[in-house]
């Protein structure tokens, strides 16, 4: 028994991963893609995507918003949990990365429910901001670059409907958010917006350890 978070051996992740996912096939091939890619570390877990979807589900949420694609694997996971007339406004600013999200969004049949902007996702918030679609959104996930994190999360949570969830990813970012001797600015910028969400009246936060860390913030 314990009163704080088991740590997660290579044995019991194994575990939990035989014991709780169920991934399609679609996407542990994307999975297995996205491994041999030079910089495949930034996919989420598969059980965090798992978790995520469950989360779509649970809140009825129809219009996502998700800032940051990279080979589409969350992007799938979550629009499979959408009901049919649901929508997920999907923004990068790759167009190697997104080649391969676009191609097994197409396998997945999913790509008629993802709105996709290519370009600067600040640009592309303050664009659906300005259009008019603050407080339309009801579930957002940010997990794109870590400096623009803070300026990400204000602008979602203009978009996102009072009530609306808000999903953050490597908020733990590998530990180095609590080793006061790390100072580089991706980890500053996570750490000033991890103290910032904690002490934010507009949102109830919870800060938990799944995969590299997965903020929830429910807009009030």
């Amino acid at each position: 028994m314990s009163n704080k978070t088991v740590p997660v051996t290579d044995t019991l992740y194994a575990y939990l991963l035989a014991n709780s996912l169920r991934e399609p096939e679609v996407l542990r091939e994307l999975r297995e893609e996205t491994a041999r890619h030079p910089r495949g570390g930034m996919q989420i877990a598969p059980e965090q995507g798992q978790f995520m979807a469950l989360l779509v589900a649970l809140t009825g949420a129809k219009n996502l918003l998700e800032i940051g694609v990279f080979t589409g694997y969350s992007s799938i996971r979550l629009a499979l949990a959408l009901p049919a007339e649901g929508c997920i406004t999907a923004c990068d600013i790759s167009e190697e990365y997104t080649q391969v999200a676009r191609r097994y969004w197409e396998r997945a049949g999913v790509a008629d429910q993802i709105d996709f902007r290519l370009g600067s996702a600040l640009e592309t918030l303050d664009g659906l901001i300005a259009e008019g679609r603050a407080g339309q959104y009801d579930l957002a996930f940010i997990d794109a670059d870590k400096t623009n994190y803070d300026a990400y999360y204000e602008r979602a949570l203009e978009l996102l409907r009072p009530g609306g969830l808000l999903l953050l990813d490597n908020v733990l970012w590998g530990g180095k958010v609590a080793d006061p001797a790390v100072s580089d600015p991706d980890t500053l910028a996570l750490r000033a917006l991890n103290a910032k969400i904690h002490a934010d009246p507009r949102v109830v936060p919870s800060l938990l350890p799944l995969a590299d860390g997965l903020t929830l913030a429910l807009k009030l």
